[in-house]
Parts: structure tokens; C-alpha cells; sequence
């Protein structure tokens, strides 16, 4: 066979058991097709050539839930004895002594590290253009972003560079560029997934996931990198198939037609017209396919961006505080325009006089943010929406007005604030053959049903499955 490294993560891990084919010739496919295509699009940092070997001398592979399968990391999640540099030059020579626990967790299950994937620097952005060392480029239109700031992993599980990626959500980093790169990604609830060896970008939203080229394979990797740990005194005991009962979504509770929200807050006016044409038919189909549709109301969602580029800074502020070129790292001259910014807001907010005016006052708000999510949740047992007020933009088109790159992460940044989880798929393309994805939010730890969801639309639907021609 040729070509495996198209298959989806499924029938890979079908394949390799059935010996139909073997890992070492999945990742070698891989590595080729990174070496074809990269070049137009840089997903990768950098790419690791002792892959193969390193999947010849796994023992009894086959046995494993992943064997052999090739994977790409974001480049903010640490690999022991691989350079980890945050897309940042600050750290360019950065090579972690550990491993984070969800990369960790992914190896031990068979699969295989073949390269750390572009971002914005340290996760800030929405683009994928903040990196400090060039953006990546979206296989779809290479004029246009990949989203960001998890662009170069969307790209690269888009591109067939790998069968999976793992990113990480802050504001809608996950969300936001599967979306625009046509493929899937889960930001999980807030503790499902450790943080543990996750360059800290904002401390309470952070969330490690991944990006697969189908809900399906979403799943597969969330169940072996979510749980509890012991190095991250955030992440959660919970069992995710039993919420509490306080949490349980209505339709599990009444054992009735599971109710899909949509809120009018993610329909008003700025949100580009295709966009909401395809989400709205993609809740048609799911309708017709035996969910309820109603719809719900999010009254503080105006609120939500104000408050994330209130509290986001505040925490980057103190985090990256470690950057001071004397225990690690160079010095803060070269720290991208990005983190200077953010650093500098954070700061602003934080210092006297300004504290209680801005900081403990959006600490209130996002309560209220919260509040929201579990009222309407009481009604519906999940929302959806689209991921993102627009398609993919194009490269350069909104560098130089940063509180419209902000406005980008409307739609997202509310399931960080209030910690739930999103689940973002395929649903379209725009008459430009841009594609379109839309979200389903849910209540706390109901990352099943958000699958169970997106699973059943992926039945009906051949969106996920069509592919760029770079």
C-alpha cells in the first residue's frame, strides 16, 4: 500500500493490527509526505528523522491502542530530549529534560512523535503569524492563516503530515484552526487533561487536546491522554462518563430526544453570512437525525472578550515572568511583538490602582459568564454554534489591527471562561471552497455526548473526508 499516511487514525490502527501494513511503513509514508509538502506550508519546528527508528525497535507494538501510529506535537508541549521553543526564539535552543503527561501518556500507548508543530508564539495569537519563525500557511489556500494558535497541527492532520496532533486551547486554539483547516478537535473540560509539561501560557483556561481528521479519532486519543495526575494539582479525579448529577445533561437525566441549543448571541450581526447558513443546516441535519432543536440565550457573551484579554494578560504576565534570559533562554530583546504586548496589558492591569478596577472586576464577569453556560444547560444538554464570525482570513490582513485579530476568538473564548468543553468539526465550505466548521459545547465532562454528537453528524455528512490539493 501507498499513500497510508491518508488513512484516518481508525483504519491505521485497524491496518497495523490486521498486518495488512506496518508501522514502520505508516511512518515512513509520513515523513515523506512531510518532506513533499512542508516546504509550502512549514507546520513543523522541526521533524524527527529518528521516527523510524524509533518505531523498528518497539516490542510487541501491535498489542498497543496506538501502535506505531505518527503523531505531531505542538511545540508548547515538552518532549524529553526534542527542542520544545514555544514557537518563540526567547527559547530556541530549549531542549526539555521531561516529557509533558499527555505527550507521555500518547507514546506509551504505541504511537510515535514524528515532529513539533508551528504556533503563535507561546500560544498567542489566533493566526499562526506570531510565530518567531514565520506563519503557517492553511493547505486549503496558501494566501490564507490555518487558525491559530494550534495552526501548524490543524495544517499538518489537514495535509496528511501525521494521522493526529495534539494541541492546546486557550481562547479556542484548538477550535478556531480546525475549523478553518477542515478538520476536527476537542478542547476538553478544564482538568480532564494535565497541564504538566504545557509551557503556561494563562494558567485557569489552558487545556491540552487533540486534532484528528474525524470526531472519531478525537475520541480515541482523548480517552488515553485524559485523567487525573499527580504534577498538575488542576487536573481532575472525575470520572468523564458520570458527572455529577448537579452537571448531568437534561437528556441523560430524563432519558428523552438529547436538546441542542442555539444561542442567538452566535448569529447576530458580524457574523459572515455563509457561516451562519452552513451552521444553521448542519443543526437542520442533526434535527432530522432525531436531536431537539431550541433555541437559548448566553446574555453576558458580549462580555466575554473584554474579560479574556482582561484576565489572559494578567496571568501571561506573571508566567512569563521565568523568560528572564538568566536561568534559561535568551534575552527578552528578542520576545516576539505578541508576548510583549500581552505582557505589557497584563502588567497594566495588575499594577495599583488599576487592579480592582479592571482584574477583580473581570473575575466577577466571568462568574456571570459561567452562570450563563449552567442556566442554559439546565434547558439543553448541548449548544452549538459557529466556531469562528468568519472563514480563514488572509495572511497579513489583520497584523497590524491586533483588537480585530482579538475579535476572532468571539465565539470561543466563552467554553475557556467557563471551563466547559467544545468539540469543533467540519460543516461546509463557502463559495470560495473555504472551509467551514461549526461547535458543540457542553456541560462539564460531557466530552461523550459531545462525540456521541459529532460522530452522528460525521455519519450523515462527507465534509470531514474531502481534502486540499496542495
Amino acid at each position: 500500500m501507498s499513500d497510508l499516511n491518508k488513512l484516518s487514525l481508525k483504519v491505521a490502527i485497524s491496518g497495523i493490527k490486521q498486518k495488512d501494513f506496518s508501522a514502520k511503513e505508516l511512518v515512513t509514508d509520513t515523513l515523506k509526505r512531510i518532506k513533499e509538502v512542508d516546504s509550502k506550508l512549514f507546520s513543523f519546528i522541526s521533524v524527527d528523522e529518528t521516527a523510524e527508528e524509533k518505531v523498528s525497535k518497539q516490542e510487541d507494538g501491535k498489542e498497543m491502542p496506538l501502535p506505531g501510529i505518527p503523531f505531531a506535537v505542538k511545540d508548547v508541549l515538552s518532549t524529553k530530549d526534542l527542542g520544545t521553543t514555544a514557537s518563540s526564539k526567547i527559547i530556541d535552543n530549549y531542549v526539555p529534560p521531561y516529557e509533558a503527561t499527555v505527550v507521555g501518556k500518547i507514546e506509551r500507548s504505541g504511537a510515535v512523535v514524528v515532529g513539533k508543530t508551528n504556533c503563535d508564539a507561546f500560544a498567542f495569537g489566533a493566526s499562526t503569524e506570531n510565530s518567531g519563525f514565520g506563519p503557517t500557511k492553511n493547505p486549503w489556500d496558501l494566501e490564507r492563516v490555518p487558525g491559530g494558535s494550534s495552526g501548524g497541527s490543524a495544517a499538518a492532520v489537514a495535509a496528511d503530515e501525521c494521522i493526529f496532533a495534539l494541541g492546546t486551547d486557550t481562547g479556542g486554539s484548538i477550535r478556531q484552526p480546525a475549523s478553518f483547516c477542515n478538520v476536527s478537535g476537542l478542547k476538553p473540560t478544564y482538568g480532564a487533561c494535565s497541564r504538566f509539561g504545557l509551557l503556561a501560557m494563562a494558567s485557569s483556561f489552558d487545556c491540552p487536546g487533540p486534532i484528528g481528521k474525524s470526531v472519531e479519532d478525537c475520541e480515541i486519543v482523548f480517552n488515553l491522554m485524559k485523567g487525573k495526575d499527580g504534577r498538575d494539582a488542576t487536573s481532575s479525579e472525575k470520572d468523564q462518563k458520570n458527572p455529577p448529577s448537579s452537571r448531568q445533561p437534561a437528556g441523560l437525566r430524563r432519558a428523552s430526544k438529547i436538546k441542542i441549543g442555539l444561542p442567538k448571541e452566535f448569529f447576530t450581526e458580524g457574523i459572515d453570512s455563509e457561516v451562519k447558513e452552513l451552521v444553521k443546516e448542519a443543526a437542520k441535519t442533526l434535527e432530522k437525525s432525531g436531536f431537539a432543536i431550541e433555541d437559548v440565550s448566553l446574555p453576558h457573551t458580549e462580555y466575554a472578550i473584554a474579560v479574556y484579554y482582561i484576565l489572559v494578560p494578567s496571568e501571561i504576565s506573571s508566567n512569563m515572568a521565568r523568560y528572564d534570559g538568566v536561568r534559561f533562554g535568551n534575552k527578552r530583546e528578542v520576545l516576539e511583538e505578541e508576548v510583549k504586548r500581552r505582557i505589557m496589558l497584563g502588567t497594566y492591569t495588575l499594577s495599583a490602582g488599576y487592579f480592582d478596577e479592571y482584574y477583580l472586576k473581570a473575575l466577577k464577569v466571568r462568574t456571570l459568564i459561567q452562570d450563563d453556560y449552567l442556566q442554559a444547560f439546565k434547558k439543553v444538554d448541548l449548544i452549538l454554534g459557529p466556531v469562528s464570525p468568519t472563514p480563514a482570513f488572509k495572511i497579513g490582513e489583520m497584523v497590524s489591527d491586533p483588537l480585530k485579530m482579538y475579535m476572532a476568538d468571539i465565539l470561543t473564548v466563552g467554553a475557556n471562561l467557563a471551563g466547559i468543553p467544545g468539540l469543533a468539526f467540519p460543516c461546509g465550505f463557502t463559495k470560495d471552497s473555504l472551509p467551514v466548521g461549526l461547535q458543540l459545547l457542553g456541560p462539564h465532562f460531557s466530552e461523550d455526548l459531545l462525540f456521541e454528537a459529532g460522530k452522528k453528524y460525521q455519519n450523515l455528512t462527507e465534509f470531514h473526508k474531502i481534502k486540499p490539493k496542495i
